[in-house]
């Protein structure tokens, strides 16, 4: 057993300094060893193995970003049932009815969020969603 701080951490001060050295070994080595080609192909974005179609600057629908706060928002709301189900057992009946309250707040939103048609960015407007009626 360590019996300072010295003796406990230093293994990982070592490896710390370890994974430094070895990376920056590979960055050194790649900038002195590597070949410096610089064209036309080599410049262009690649993405999902496509040529670029269009331009970078193009302008997102307001829907794109709505649908992607909802799915980050819900992921944290999932989060929270991970420790929950570690020790449900140990819990009982009222945590289970607690999380059955939130699992109903999180679909009550989801349910709100598709009636107003954050989920459908399609161009087209659909009738009857989407509106303040």
């Amino acid at each position: 057993m360590p019996s300072s701080y010295t003796e406990l951490y230093f293994p990982v001060l070592l490896q710390a300094l370890i994974a430094m050295a070895v990376a920056g070994g590979m960055l050194g080595a790649s900038a002195l060893l590597g070949k410096r080609v610089r064209d036309r192909v080599k410049g262009s974005p690649y993405e999902c193995g496509m040529t670029p179609v269009g331009s970078p600057r193009e302008r997102f629908s307001v829907k794109f970003y709505l649908v992607a706060m909802v799915f980050i928002l819900f992921d944290v709301e999932a989060v929270f049932l991970y420790p929950w189900a570690v020790v449900y057992r140990q819990l009982g009946l009222f945590a289970f009815l607690e999380m059955a309250v939130f699992l109903a707040l999180i679909l009550a939103g989801f349910h709100y969020f598709y009636k107003k048609g954050a989920l459908d960015w399609s161009l087209e407007e659909t009738p009857g969603r989407g509106h303040d009626e």
